[in-house]
Formats: C-alpha cells, structure tokens, sequence
C-alpha cells in the first residue's frame, strides 16, 4: 500500500507563538511504506508550550529512529509498541513536569501518534487532538479527555451542548500538567482509499465535520498538492471565523 502525506501549522490571528508541534515521516521496509505522524498541542505560561510540544515530538522521533526499525527486525508487536508509547508518554510528563517546577510555569502538551504499518493504524492518544478517518463518511478515531466529552459519555451533556459549553477546552489530562497519565491506544485496519487526519484542536472547533469532509474526502485528494490545499484552506477558514489558537494537521491518504 502507498500513502502521500502532507502537513500544515499555523500560528493563528491571536497568540504571538505556535505552541504547537508536528511530525509527519514516510519510511520503507522490505518494499513496504510505513507512515509515522505526531501531533502535538502545547500550552503554558510564558510562552513554553511549545518546549513541552517539541520535547514530545523529538522523543517518539527519537523512537521511530532507533527502536522501532528494532522492532521490525525482531518481529512487529503492538503490545510492545504500546507499551514504549506508554512509556515515552510517562518518562515525558515526568521530565516537563520537572522542568515546570524548575522554572516556575506550568506548561503541557496533548499527543496524537499514529503508525501506520502492515495493513493497520496504532494510535496513541493524550488530551485533546484528535484522529479521523474518512471514506465514505467522517469517522473519529479517538476521544477527547476534556471535561464535557467526561459529561457526554455521563449522559450530563449533549453533544450540541458540549460544543459550546465554557470548559468545553477544560482536559483531564495532558502531558507535562497531570500527576497520571493514562493513554488512550487504538488499533484497526487501513484500506485503500482512505484519508487520516490528525489535527489540534485549533482545527475543529469553528469549523464543521460537513465542511472537513468536503475538502479531505479520499475522490477529491488525489495528489499532495491538493491534500496541501485543503489543509491551508480549513486553516484560513478557521481564521476567518476568528479561531484564536494555534492550528496543525497532518493529513495521510492510503492508495
């Protein structure tokens, strides 16, 4: 299977830095192509969000350079890629952490991972970015850990409620900022024809899934040119509805 990948990050109408981080690489085994993409949302005081979000990104780099084509000679396991993404995420929050208290901030940072590989994705999710997947309708590969998806999955909010509710951008955990970090891990199977986005959530608040589909539907992105503008396109929409944080998103295709 073959895949084209494009990513966009925009630092937005309002703040002064891009806390936001992104990882979007292709790679060959045994004539296979593998994609490994990264996305995530910083966030902190004095501008350090972006630390956390780059520290995060250069460890699960750091990952797919040296341990994963390890992995693949030894034979692939996704429980044992879970479990290193586990640990990355720990070993991570522990260090940011650290660094916060050393300094005086507090800072943190969602992860959305996504391998691509044998046929399958592996997901790993921390926050609030999401994963979607499209073919012939939009389909949401993870779940926020915000306050309001904690009060929809209790039947305490709508959905229509949760969208514009005050602590809608309130997360339970984050990288960097919670005592615990427990991921969210999603596994399934990748067909020909597909398109995977990963994006902050500076990405999908203004903006609706409707409109997302329109422009990342597999009929219309045919080349990478044209995943690229509809990636910067959906970003200058956001903006233009005044979305005020940062925006990133990757966008993979499979062939």
């Amino acid at each position: 299977m073959k895949f084209l990948v494009t990513a966009h990050t925009d630092i937005g109408i309002k703040k002064s830095t891009n806390q936001d981080s992104v990882l979007a690489l292709k790679a060959i085994y045994e004539n296979e192509e593998i994609v490994f993409a990264v996305l995530c949302d910083g966030m902190g005081g004095l501008a350090k969000g972006e630390v956390a979000s780059a520290s995060v990104i250069d460890a699960f780099l750091k990952w797919f350079e040296n341990d994963f084509p390890e992995m693949l000679k030894t034979g692939f396991n996704k429980a044992e890629v879970f479990k290193t993404w586990e640990n990355i995420s720990s070993q991570m929050n522990s260090k940011i952490s650290a660094y916060g208290t050393q300094n005086g901030i507090s800072l943190g940072t969602t992860v959305v991972a996504t391998l691509i590989y044998g046929g399958r994705y592996y997901i790993l999710n921390i926050g609030d970015s999401r994963v979607y997947r499209y073919s012939s309708g939009t389909t949401v590969l993870t779940k926020d850990h915000t306050y309001v998806q904690r009060e929809v999955d209790m039947g305490r909010l709508t959905l229509a409620e949760a969208m514009n509710h005050p602590k809608r951008n309130v997360l339970l955990q984050c990288i960097g900022a919670s005592a615990f970090i427990q991921p969210d891990f999603f596994d399934g199977e990748v067909k020909s024809d597909e398109v995977y986005l990963l994006c902050s959530d500076g990405f999908r608040h203004i903006i609706t899934e409707d409109e997302m589909f329109e422009q990342l539907n597999p009929r219309r992105l045919t080349d990478v040119s044209i995943m690229k503008q509809a990636a910067i396109y959906l970003t200058d929409l956001n903006k233009s509805r005044l979305e005020t944080d940062n925006i990133s998103v990757v966008v993979i295709k499979s062939e």
